[in-house]
């Protein structure tokens, strides 16, 4: 069945920087766009960031543009988040998603990430 674990999430100051990562299982990984969304405390889910199947293309909230990363690695099944110059309103729980046409079919359980001093 598909699998989506993210990790990587943590405590961080403001400044700091985190990598979230998101390991899939039980479906063929490379023929997949996937996202990064986030979802703080009494607000919407909210998209980040968009990579396609191979990585050459991606695009970011802009909200996240030039401090966030989204890349993937298609031999370990993995999609990554590297986070920098992280603020207190980055807090929130980051999930990955598998899109199937235009939306997601699938999320993993969520990492979370606090932003604080």
């Amino acid at each position: 069945q598909v699998q989506l674990v993210e990790s990587g999430g943590g405590l961080v100051q403001p400044g700091g920087s985190l990598r979230l990562s998101c390991a899939a299982s039980g479906f063929i990984f490379s023929l997949y766009v996937m996202r990064w969304y986030r979802q703080a405390p009494g607000k919407e889910r909210e998209l980040v960031a968009t990579i396609s199947t191979n990585g050459g293309s991606t695009n970011y909230a802009d909200s996240v543009k030039g401090r966030f990363t989204i890349s993937r690695a298609n031999a370990k099944n993995t999609v990554y988040l590297q986070m920098n110059s992280l603020k207190p309103e980055d807090t929130a729980v980051y999930y990955c998603g598998r899109v199937l046409g235009t939306k997601n079919d699938y999320w993993g359980e969520g990492t979370q990430v606090t932003v604080s001093s």
